[in-house]
């Protein structure tokens, strides 16, 4: 038989990417509990984390971009809240980092109530994203944070980051460790590293199908504010924050 002859092994399938980047566009910051944000029409996800953590790292690796998301060289100055469109089909909601030990208690705190009353508002929200390192235990502030989430009962996937920098037999010690702590199963957490293309798909796959889930709960009519009026509920959110801070 020749070369010519010799019968040739088909192609390896390639798994379809989950989600396909054909348009990314800033539609600009919220920077107060009562200020401007984009118009709500399409549905939102959100992603949460503390300073550190590798949030823009992720965000850059997931829509495939390098510089999508900067990475700050000083962690806990962004304090807005940034939405960008994606596909014309969905927002992606960059939440500012919280718990940076080199900022002031004052700042420390003020990331409570600008996303409070956004995940509480937001009309089209149908997830969030928490991202913890899987190198730490969790910060009081992740836990008010995760407390937060459930007691909303906002559809929340939990991102566990850096896994590149445990050996393999460490890294899973430490999932099964996180998810014993956290109470969860885990087939809930999505290991995830930007460095080694770790958990891209699998978080884009995630999404998606939080996507398709539609509302989790009764999607209100948006009623835009004018310039200085305070969102619904603010006050008592940011009260009701101060009393859980004892």
């Amino acid at each position: 038989m020749t070369d010519a002859e010799v019968p040739k092994s088909p192609p390896a399938a390639t798994t379809p990417d989950p989600l396909v980047i054909r348009s990314l566009e800033f539609d600009g910051p919220m920077a107060t509990v009562d200020g401007w944000r984009p118009e709500p029409r399409l549905p939102e996800i959100a992603f949460a984390g503390r300073s550190n953590v590798g949030k823009s790292s992720l965000l850059n690796a997931l829509v495939r971009r390098k510089a999508f998301a900067r990475v700050s060289r000083t962690p806990g100055r962004t304090r807005e809240i940034n939405f960008f469109r994606v596909n014309e089909q969905f927002m992606l909601v960059d939440l500012p980092g919280y718990g940076y030990a080199k900022i002031s208690k004052e700042r420390k705190l003020a990331w409570r109530p600008l996303i409070a009353s956004y995940m509480r508002n937001s009309p089209y929200l149908r997830g969030v994203v928490q991202l913890l390192d899987v190198r730490h235990d969790p910060t009081e502030d992740d836990r008010v944070m995760l407390d937060f989430l459930a007691e909303l009962g906002v559809p929340t996937l939990l991102a566990l980051t850096k896994v590149d920098k445990l050996g393999r037999v460490a890294r899973a010690v430490r999932i099964t460790d996180l998810c014993a702590a956290y109470g969860v199963d885990e087939d809930q957490v999505i290991p995830f590293s930007a460095h080694e293309n770790i958990g891209r798909d699998e978080l884009a796959e995630a999404l998606t199908q939080l996507l398709n889930a539609g509302p989790w709960r009764e999607e209100p009519e948006y009623v835009p504010r004018a310039d200085g009026e305070l969102a619904p509920r603010a006050i008592a959110i940011e009260a009701e924050l101060e009393e859980n801070e004892d």
